[in-house]
């Protein structure tokens, strides 16, 4: 019986004239679309207005089977709400920016000889914290020429408190070793300052006093020292010459947000400048951003993207943010003047150019990039006679003689890896080695749930392994009433040769395809990802087990101890290098059993 059509009127004469947040939910339960709205009865009315309204927006109307609302005191608190949801339910209509990460950052640690290290998370107030970077690269990239100008320091302080001599990167000319006393806490801070001083992009600032020091130096006749700042001096100009953008202004923090249109898609460049320098772009590809203008993709993205996380005081813009509540939110939540501001001088159009050249190059090779991966899905398509095939879902075992075994399952749907998708598994209680209990395993967990009515349905399962694997999949499907879903095994041909992989399907059929099919060369990048994703999973299980057991074999060395030698020293390798002396200043760790470990250890 088919359910009666959605009457809006009712709750349309309830609505008040008052700012707040709107949801659709479709007859399943599952949110449709999250908008706000300065007056709500206005807006939600819109939406069941006969004329004016887009293909899109009618398809989405047509599916709605419920709404609900939530009043709010102001428009700003409702654009706050509205974020919040949008992230949390991802609505199938709204505009999405799929990649929330946190950004990375460069920090000075709060030692007395500080550590120059890469950061992600929450900042901590005894560090000092310097971007953040577009990527990890241009985090990693800055982090390296520091280090090669200023030698700073970039070990655990684990590492650093025990050290005798001075490691490689002091005998390659990377670090000053301070740990041994090569160089003075006067010294090593004035390396300090000068990095502070780079980061916030005062350039000038530290090369005079560069110059000053090493004529200093030469005048006083410590020629060595003048050599080494004549050094830092010269790899100074390097860095600076690599920086081919550079604000005339000291300290100019600021983004610059370009969106692009290009045959129906749509990118956002994000550029970063952090002290008058060009940290590096990155770019985003919104999904759900058909028919809309790029001036309300540019709102989506930066409420999407910087409410509740970290905003320079500039944001440069390519078009007009027609949002005033955004400007007024975003310098409510820095405690400072945040601007929304297109290009006007040439300084700020050169940036903006850049960054609206990346956003098309970015569309270009995306559109280069999809073409291959549509001939791929085609064939593949119409060799396993699903005409509308989108989403795949592939798994893949990892153990290693039976020990820390884990699953892996990966999704590619939309001519995309959706690694936000992927989920790895715990395989317990089965007999060591044993990979079709292993497949069990991670199948019925996979789709037990699935069978319940929630999940994505795929519409194609790859299973990397012979029959064998794959009538395990067929026995698990049969018995979660999952029997239509369609199964296909992946195996290695007889020299595990790349390209001879032989495709098994469920009515025992094999063939194997030639080495520049699409369709393999797809089933391979699938299957290559989802031994990828299982192998780096059950690595890092192995090697947490095998320093449990390792620490846990010695008698006296209990969970508490144990907890307390890896904090103090850092990992298990320091723990092998240290000394019984080392090992015996560790909290609960007396001599006596500190000479036990240390033989047991070796």
């Amino acid at each position: 019986m088919n359910p009666e059509p959605f009457d809006p009127k009712p709750i349309l004469a309830s609505l008040p004239l008052l700012p707040g947040v709107y949801r659709y939910y479709d007859s399943k339960g599952n949110v449709l679309y999250v908008g706000k709205a300065k007056q709500l009865k206005k807006r939600v009315s819109s939406y069941f207005q006969k004329t004016n309204i887009s293909p899109r927006i009618r398809l989405m109307v047509s599916h709605i089977a419920r709404i609900e609302t939530t009043v709010t005191s102001s428009e700003a608190e409702a654009l706050l709400l509205e974020n919040n949801l949008i992230k949390s339910l991802k609505p199938r209509y709204n505009i999405l920016f799929r990649d929330d990460k946190s950004y990375p950052y460069l920090v000075l640690t709060g030692h007395k000889f500080p550590r120059l290290t890469y950061f992600r998370g929450t900042p901590n107030k005894q560090h000092q914290y310097f971007g953040p970077y577009p990527n990890s690269q241009a985090a990693k990239e800055s982090s390296q020429l520091l280090q090669k100008i200023f030698r700073i320091r970039t070990c655990e302080d684990s590492v650093f408190t025990n050290r005798t001599r001075p490691c490689l990167l002091h005998q390659i000319h990377r670090c000053t070793a301070p740990c041994v006393n090569l160089i003075s806490a006067e010294d090593y801070q004035a390396d300090i300052r000068n990095t502070v001083s780079l980061l916030k992009g005062r350039h000038q600032e530290v090369e005079q006093a560069l110059r000053d020091a090493m004529e200093h130096a030469a005048e006083t006749q410590h020629y060595e020292q003048a050599a080494v700042l004549r050094d830092q001096l010269r790899d100074l100009h390097v860095v600076q010459q690599k920086q081919f953008v550079e604000s005339t202004g000291s300290a100019t923090d600021a983004d610059i947000v370009a969106v692009v249109q290009l045959d129906g898609n749509v990118c956002v460049n994000l550029a970063m400048v952090r002290g008058g320098r060009h940290l590096g772009d990155k770019s985003f590809f919104p999904e759900h951003a058909v028919e809309l203008t790029i001036s309300e993709v540019l709102e989506a993205f930066i409420a999407q993207h910087y409410l509740n996380s970290s905003v320079p005081p500039l944001l440069i813009l390519n078009t007009e943010c027609g949002d005033e509540t955004l400007e007024q939110l975003l310098s409510e939540q820095t405690g400072q003047t945040v601007r929304l501001v297109q290009a006007t001088t040439n300084e700020r159009k050169q940036w903006l150019e850049m960054a609206s050249r990346n956003a098309l190059l970015a569309l270009q090779q995306r559109a280069m990039q999809q073409g291959g991966q549509q001939l791929r899905l085609d064939t593949l398509r119409e060799l396993v006679g699903i005409p509308d095939l989108q989403r795949i879902e592939c798994f893949d075992i990892s153990h290693t003689m039976g020990e820390a075994t884990q699953a892996s399952c990966v999704v590619y749907e939309n001519l995309e890896m959706r690694s936000a998708q992927y989920r790895r598994y715990n395989i317990h209680d089965i007999t060591a080695g044993d990979d079709y209990a292993a497949m069990r395993q991670a199948l019925t967990r996979r789709y037990e749930k699935l069978a319940a009515g929630e999940g994505s349905r795929p519409d194609l399962i790859l299973i990397d392994g012979g029959l064998g694997q794959l009538h395990i999949a067929m026995e698990v499907m049969n018995e979660l009433g999952l029997n239509d879903l369609a199964l296909v095994g992946v195996a290695k041909g007889a020299e595990r040769k790349v390209g001879m992989e032989q495709l098994i399907f469920p009515d025992g059929a094999a063939i194997r395809l030639s080495s520049d099919n699409p369709a393999l060369h797809l089933i391979q990048q699938v299957r290559d990802e989802a031994h990828r994703f299982a192998i780096t999973g059950h690595r890092a299980k192995r090697g947490k087990a095998r320093v449990t057991s390792s620490l846990s074999d010695i008698s006296g060395v209990g969970d508490k101890r144990r907890r307390n030698l890896l904090a103090h020293f850092g990992g298990l390798r320091e723990v092998q290098q240290a000394s019984v002396e080392q090992l015996s200043q560790v909290e609960g760790i007396s001599k006596a059993l500190a000479e036990i470990i240390y033989q047991q250890l070796h």
